[in-house]
């Protein structure tokens, strides 16, 4: 017994599958809670660290080229401890929950910026000549012209952050999120059968990254490939 559910272990595997699914299912959605929150934190971030990095002032974009080795060089469960640990010695106390996806979407923001950077530089220079011929001011020209033909040329290289940040959510149980495989682990702690609750995770975890790449596979179609309309 544990967070109020039994679990039949008496009447063979599948009556003790449908006991724990229940629990199983809370974790699948605190999953899904600190992948897309994470993966928001890594788009935002990442486009912050793709611009400033792109910018023309050597004081600008040097520093933000050394944040982003500097990320992408040092592990993930370094930096979520050192969220979860170091930070509360200055006053600065987050959730679990919080922290965790921080922590994953300061990560991935590192890998995000390249691939934003490769967006942008890949959108023709032309339009950059044409906005000038046009007086548009710089952030108009990057927000109206750039980034809408930028984006879409990214989507498959997005979605693939998302299912890897979905993958490296396990890594929260470390600082006790509640996400599936931990879940699946007090299971298995308790009723030493951990074979169906982490086949079961298996499962969900399969299932999850399936519509995660369908959708980002619609979105890749249908996303507009062109800038959006000047007012």
């Amino acid at each position: 017994m544990l967070f109020g559910y039994h679990w039949d272990t008496q009447h063979g595997e599948l009556a003790f599958a449908i006991s724990i699914l229940p629990m199983l299912l809370r974790g699948l959605v605190v999953t899904i809670e600190a992948s897309i929150l994470g993966f928001f934190v890594a788009m935002v971030l990442g486009l912050v660290l793709a611009v400033l990095k792109g910018a023309k002032s050597k004081l600008v974009s040097w520093p933000a080229a050394f944040v982003t080795e500097f990320i992408r060089d040092t592990p993930l469960l370094v930096q979520l401890f050192f969220l979860y640990y170091v930070l509360p010695e200055y006053g600065i106390v987050l959730p679990a929950f919080m922290t965790g996806a921080l922590a994953l979407g300061i990560q991935y923001s590192a890998y995000t910026s390249e691939v934003y950077r490769a967006g942008i530089g890949a959108v023709d220079h032309g339009q950059h000549e044409a906005s000038k011929a046009l007086d548009l001011p710089p952030h108009r020209t990057f927000t109206h012209i750039i980034l809408p033909q930028a984006v879409p040329r990214v989507v498959p290289a997005l979605g693939n952050y998302l299912v890897s940040i979905m993958k490296d959510v396990p890594v929260l149980s470390v600082v006790t999120v509640l996400e599936m495989l931990n879940v699946s682990k007090i299971i298995g702690d308790q009723t030493f059968n951990y074979l169906t609750p982490l086949s079961m995770v298996g499962g969900l975890y399969l299932i999850l990254t399936i519509i995660a790449s369908a959708i980002v596979r619609y979105v890749d179609v249908n996303l507009p490939k062109r800038g959006i309309p000047l007012r």
